[in-house]
C-alpha cells in the first residue's frame, strides 16, 4: 500500500517477556519485541534503523520514540515515528500519533491526535524526533569483563567487611588487652 516501506528487519534482539515490568527509559537500537508492561519512555537511538513491536500482551506507558513502530498492545503516550508506524487488529493507542507512513488495521483504536509531521524530506535525511527522558544516559560505560578474576581476588582479600556467617577475630595480641 506504501510502496516498499516495510521495517528493514524481523531480527529482535531483544525480549521483555509477558512476566517482566520495566519501570524507567529504555534506550536501545536495533529490535525490541515488548509482551511485558513498561513503565516509562522508549527511545531509539539516533540515525538507527530500530524497530519496536509491542504484541497484543504488551503494554507502555511513557512517550516512544522509534523509527519504525508495530503495535498489537497498548500504548499510553505519544508515538513518534519517523519512518513507518503498524496498527494492528488489537492496537490502542491513547495519545499522539506523529509519523511520516502509518498503516491501520481495521480494529486498531487511537484516543488521540494524527499529525503527519515527519514527512519525507531531500535525499536520505531523517527528520529528527523528540528524545523525552526521565533520567539522562550515561556518557561512558563501565565495561566489567576487563579485569580478570585475578586482579580482583587480592581487592577482595583486602576488604575489611566480613563475609556473611563469618566473625572477624582480632590478633591474639590485641584480645589479651
Amino acid at each position: 500500500m506504501f510502496g516498499n516501506k516495510t521495517p528493514p528487519s524481523n531480527n529482535f534482539d531483544t525480549l521483555i517477556s509477558g512476566k517482566a515490568e520495566i519501570v524507567g527509559d529504555i534506550h536501545f537500537s536495533g529490535g525490541l519485541h515488548i509482551d511485558g508492561k513498561v513503565y516509562g519512555n522508549i527511545i531509539a537511538d539516533d540515525e538507527s534503523k530500530a524497530v519496536l513491536r509491542v504484541s497484543d500482551k504488551g503494554f507502555v506507558e511513557g512517550e516512544v520514540s522509534v523509527p519504525h513502530v508495530i503495535v498489537n498492545g497498548t500504548i499510553v503516550g505519544d508515538v513518534h515515528s519517523c519512518e513507518h508506524l503498524e496498527l494492528a487488529a488489537k492496537a490502542a493507542i491513547k495519545g499522539d500519533i506523529f509519523y511520516n507512513t502509518v498503516e491501520m488495521v481495521m480494529g486498531s483504536q487511537v484516543d488521540g491526535r494524527l499529525a503527519h509531521r515527519y514527512k519525507s524530506g531531500k535525499g536520505n535525511e531523517r527528520a529528527k524526533m523528540p528524545k523525552q527522558v526521565t533520567r539522562e544516559k550515561p556518557k561512558g560505560t563501565v565495561d566489567t569483563n576487563k579485569e580478570s578474576k585475578a586482579s580482583v581476588a587480592p581487592k577482595l582479600a583486602a576488604s575489611p567487611v566480613a563475609e556473611p556467617n563469618q566473625i572477624n577475630v582480632p590478633p591474639k595480641d590485641l584480645a589479651k588487652k
